[in-house]
């Protein structure tokens, strides 16, 4: 109970504020900051989110694109400060917390059901 307590205190000010609330098989677009030597810039990754590991300021989550027929999957740390922002782009409706069976699917059969908002 007492480390608990000296976590708590510890990850407190390396918690991020304005992070959307997103979901697995929402589609999101990642601003991610990059720096090369003394430059610096934002790469932006659009994908589904595959999955999400919650875990305070250690939480995790998993976006999945297809480039150039290739599968690229990136796993982005959620509080991390290199993230600029997260914006979402659809909503998805899915039935799982993970989402890995996409991996194996192609083309249209790899689509995630769009939310009626």
């Amino acid at each position: 109970m007492q480390t608990s307590n000296i976590l708590a205190k510890i990850e407190a000010p390396l918690f991020r504020e304005g992070i959307p609330d997103f979901r697995v098989g929402d589609t999101v677009r990642v601003h991610y900051r990059i720096v090369e030597g003394e430059k610096e810039r934002i790469q932006v990754f659009q994908g589904v989110v595959l999955k999400r590991h919650r875990a305070g300021v250690r939480s995790t989550f998993t976006v999945r694109k297809v480039s150039f027929t290739v599968g690229v999957e990136r796993i982005f740390l959620l509080h991390s400060p290199r993230i600029d922002k997260v914006e979402i782009v659809s909503r998805g409706v899915v039935r799982r917390s993970r989402l890995f069976y996409l991996r194996n699917l192609a083309g249209k059969a790899a689509r995630v059901r769009d939310a009626k908002d």
